[in-house]
């Protein structure tokens, strides 16, 4: 499959995307899900033939940027699109000035991460009853 990955102003595509794997896949709860960031970030989103499959949120301020609210669709896993899209996103933090890239990563994600520059800290907790950590990437 071919994948083509834009920044885009369609958040409305990016929620959709999320819903279906955090809040309907993942058990994540709508108000977990949502909160006031979106108008604030950059959105990614993964497309295949035109439709959406993958979204990505990065939100930089003050030389740190937040990496979140990444999801593919089940179908479309294992195939490199979410490391495409972390890149993406790091590529953007870099132009945009930002010196360190963070995210909250799902545990079991943790050596994809890894794999892709970031390193963990701190201790593993709980959000939205999915064990988590923090990771770092410097850049």
């Amino acid at each position: 499959m071919s994948y083509n990955i834009e920044q885009t102003g369609d958040v409305p595509a990016c929620l959709a995307l999320r819903r279906t794997v955090f809040i309907e896949e993942q058990n994540v709860s709508e108000a977990d899900e949502l909160d006031n960031l979106d108008a604030a970030s950059i959105h990614l989103i993964a497309r295949n033939d035109d439709m959406p499959v993958g979204t990505a949120r990065l939100t930089i301020a003050e030389g740190l940027a937040k990496i979140g609210r990444v999801c593919v669709l089940k179908a479309h896993r294992g195939q490199g699109l979410g490391a495409a899209m972390i890149l993406n996103a790091l590529e953007i933090a870099r132009e945009q000035g930002a010196a360190k890239a963070t995210l909250s990563a799902q545990t079991h994600a943790l050596t994809f991460y890894e794999a892709l520059g970031f390193r963990a800290v701190g201790p593993i907790y709980d959000d939205a009853g999915i064990p988590h950590r923090d990771m770092v990437c410097t850049l």
